[in-house]
C-alpha cells in the first residue's frame, strides 16, 4: 500500500488524484461562461478533458464549447442556474449520460453586489448568498452520488475574502466564508465514511475577471478589484493543480494569502491597514459612472470572455501559487515560517547598519 492510499495521511501528504494525466477525465464547471470558470474550462480542454460547462449565458457557453473542441477537448454546454437545485441535479445527470462518469466537480459560479450593508436591499443580499453559497451546496449535493462511484474531487472556488472580509462586499464575503465552513464539515463526513472523495478549497486573490463589470453597484461608480491583481489563468492553474493533487486548500495569488496571514496574526492590525494604507473602501471605486446593468438576477449576454478591464495592472503568474500553494499544509507552513524568519533577520540587520 502506498502512503497516499492511507486516508489518515491525506492532510499531511496530499492524495494523487485517480485521474491525473488522464486525457479522458470528466470535469463539470459551473460559472463557465466567463472569468475564472471559462479560463479553467479552457485549461482542462487544452489537456484533452471532457468539460461539462454550466452557466446561464447560452451564447457564451456555445462559444466556449466551440473553442474547447478547437483546442482538442470535448465539451457539453448546459444552461444552468446554480440557485435551482433541480437544474443542478439535471446538470450532473447530463454529464454522466454524455460521458459516463464525473471525475472532478468545480463549483465556481458567483455574482456580487457592491455597497454598504445599509445600501444593499435584503433581496440583493439574499441573491448573492443564494448563488455563491447555496449554488455550491447544491453542486455538492448533485455531484456526490456520482463522485462516490469515481472517487473524484470536489473543488470549491471560494476567495481569500472567506478568511478576511472587506467593506462593500459583506454579502459576497459571508457567502465565501460559508463555502469554507461547509467544505470543512463535508470533508470530515467523507473521511468518517472512508470515502475517496476529496474536497479542495481554492482561494483566489483579486482577479481580473468580468465580475466587476457584471456586479451590481450601489456605490455610484463601477467597482474594481482592490490590491494586487492576477489574471484568471493563475486561478485556472490552481484548480488544475488541485485536481491533480487535492490538498486541503490552494491560494491563487500571494497577495490574498498575505491578507489571510495578517488576519491570523492580528485582526486588529489588519483592520487598521484596510481602513488606512490599504484603503479598502476607496480602493474598490473607479472614476467611471456605473451603467446600471448587472447579472445579479438575469444572465449576462454576449459571447463571454475570461478577462476584465484591469489587464494593465494584473499579473499573469504567481510564483507562490505555482511552487508553494499545491503542497500540503505542513510544507506551506514551513515555507511561510522561513519567509517570516528571513524578514526578521533582514530587519535586525538593517537596524545595525
Amino acid at each position: 500500500m502506498r502512503p497516499a492510499d492511507v486516508p489518515g495521511l491525506y492532510p499531511f501528504i496530499g492524495l494523487p488524484s485517480s485521474v491525473v494525466n488522464d486525457s479522458a477525465q470528466v470535469i463539470v464547471i459551473t460559472g463557465a461562461s466567463s472569468g475564472i470558470g471559462r479560463e479553467t474550462a479552457l485549461e482542462f480542454g487544452r489537456r484533452g478533458g471532457h468539460v461539462v460547462a454550466a452557466a446561464r449565458n447560452r451564447e457564451a457557453l456555445e462559444t466556449l464549447a466551440a473553442e474547447i473542441h478547437r483546442i482538442g477537448g470535448e465539451a457539453l454546454p448546459v444552461v444552468t442556474d446554480v440557485s435551482d437545485f433541480a437544474q443542478m441535479a439535471a446538470l450532473a445527470r447530463q454529464a454522466v449520460e454524455r460521458f459516463g462518469r464525473i471525475d472532478i466537480w468545480v463549483n465556481n459560479a458567483a455574482v456580487s453586489t457592491y455597497g454598504t450593508v445599509e445600501q444593499m436591499e435584503a433581496e440583493e443580499i439574499h441573491r448573492v448568498v443564494e448563488v455563491n453559497l447555496m449554488g455550491q451546496i447544491y453542486g455538492v449535493k448533485a455531484a456526490l452520488p456520482y463522485l462516490r462511484e469515481s472517487g473524484g474531487t470536489i473543488i470549491n472556488v471560494s476567495s481569500a475574502l472567506a478568511e478576511r472580509a472587506i467593506p462593500l462586499q459583506a454579502a459576497y464575503c459571508a457567502a465565501k466564508h460559508g463555502i469554507v465552513g461547509f467544505g470543512e464539515a463535508l470533508r470530515l463526513e467523507l473521511r468518517a465514511d472512508g470515502s475517496r472523495i476529496r474536497v479542495v478549497d481554492v482561494l483566489p486573490s483579486s482577479i481580473n475577471t468580468p465580475l466587476f463589470t457584471h456586479a451590481r453597484s450601489k456605490i455610484g461608480v463601477k467597482p474594481k478589484p482592490v490590491g494586487r491583481i492576477y489574471e484568471p489563468s493563475v486561478v485556472a492553474e490552481a484548480v488544475v493543480m488541485a485536481a491533480q493533487r487535492p490538498v486541503r486548500e490552494v491560494y491563487a495569488g500571494f497577495a490574498g494569502r498575505m491578507l489571510t496571514i495578517g488576519q491570523r496574526i492580528s485582526p486588529r492590525l489588519t483592520d487598521w491597514y484596510l481602513s488606512g494604507p490599504g484603503d479598502a473602501v476607496g480602493g474598490q471605486r473607479t472614476s467611471h459612472p456605473d451603467e446600471g446593468t448587472d447579472n445579479l438576477f438575469s444572465s449576462s449576454t454576449g459571447p463571454g470572455s475570461t478577462t476584465g478591464d484591469f489587464g494593465e495592472r494584473s499579473k499573469s503568474t504567481s510564483v507562490y501559487t505555482r511552487l508553494v500553494a499545491p503542497h500540503p499544509a505542513s510544507v506551506r507552513a514551513a515555507v511561510m515560517a522561513g519567509v517570516a524568519g528571513a524578514a526578521i533577520v533582514l530587519r535586525r540587520a538593517g537596524r545595525h547598519r
